[in-house]
């Protein structure tokens, strides 16, 4: 798949590869310029240590972010064991050390094995979750941190790819998570850290894929100031989504908000959530629709807006 040089007017996404240093938003405001248009967004935030797949929808695109962001997500980090940070990662402070010499690769298997399936996360007290209306990080830092409940989330892969000592009594941990969206690889580290006896810390994440979206297809800032480039809203859809083909009858109708049959036969029961883009004859993406009550019902329409 590959991107697309952008015209005026021009709906889709921007795969960027966010460099270290740069919030999301700080990404977002570099892409409104280029486009030439506010109307931007992202998918999934990237904290400002963290590089890689950053995926930006500009125009009618920025309609199928929040759909985007329920999909996989697959990282490449380095944990730091034998020391605790505020806020789980070396922007922080460090706020504990404990000696890692001691962990050998079989208890650093047990303790990722704990971590890996469906599990309860507490998100990081520094972190955007909402606690009564309340950014945590805000809370956090007016020293009135909240009490973050456990979230289920699913790590599908932890894979160990590399162990070094990293000075006295550290131990440097590379791994591969490929995991549910809303999981914290900060609070991975730390969890990883406390299983262990150790604490723990994220020192180094690359997110190298986001769906189907990989480092393949991203761009830099540089690169994209250069040549901007989107996929195309049709396209962007069809990697995302199963995809549903339409009748012109079908197309006019949705167009206009209405129900269809469900995508799925009655005997063929889909998952609830399952989101699926439905294009027009002529390829055009009309809407995306989720089954429900034997009805496929429109989620957001793009055709005519």
């Amino acid at each position: 798949m590959t991107g697309r040089p952008m015209t005026e007017g021009r709906d889709g996404l921007v795969i960027v590869d966010k460099p270290s240093g740069m919030t999301s938003h700080d990404v977002v405001a570099r892409i409104r310029r280029l486009a030439g248009t506010r109307r931007v967004g992202h998918a999934g935030t990237l904290d400002p240590m963290a590089t890689g797949v950053l995926v930006v929808g500009v125009e009618r695109a920025t309609r199928l972010l929040g759909y985007l962001t329920l999909t996989e997500k697959q990282y490449d980090a380095t944990i730091r064991l034998g020391q605790s940070s505020s806020t789980d990662d070396a922007e922080g402070e460090l706020s504990g050390t404990v000696t890692a010499a001691h962990v050998t690769d079989e208890m650093l298997a047990r303790a990722v094995k704990g971590l890996t399936g469906e599990i309860q996360q507490v998100p990081p007290a520094v972190s955007a979750i909402k606690v009564d209306g309340q950014r945590a990080y805000r809370l956090t830092r007016q020293g009135a941190a909240p009490e973050l409940k456990p979230r289920p989330v699913t790590v599908y892969e932890f894979t160990i790819t590399g162990i070094r000592p990293a000075g006295d009594n550290l131990l440097d941990v590379d791994a591969t998570v490929r995991c549910s969206s809303g999981t914290y690889i900060r609070a991975l580290a730390r969890d990883l850290g406390q299983q262990l006896g150790t604490g723990g810390h994220l020192t180094r994440l690359r997110r190298t894929r986001v769906g189907g979206y990989g480092l393949d297809v991203a761009k830099t800032l540089d690169q994209l100031a250069e040549r901007f480039e989107v996929v195309p809203l049709a396209e962007a859809a069809a990697a995302a989504f199963p995809r549903r083909d339409l009748s012109a009858d079908e197309a006019r109708r949705l167009a206009h908000g209405a129900r269809l049959t469900a995508t799925a036969p009655a005997n063929e029961p889909r998952e609830a959530t399952e989101t699926t883009a439905a294009y027009a004859p002529d390829g055009t993406l009309v809407a995306l629709l989720t089954d429900q009550d034997g009805q496929a019902r429109p989620l957001v329409v793009f055709a005519g807006s």
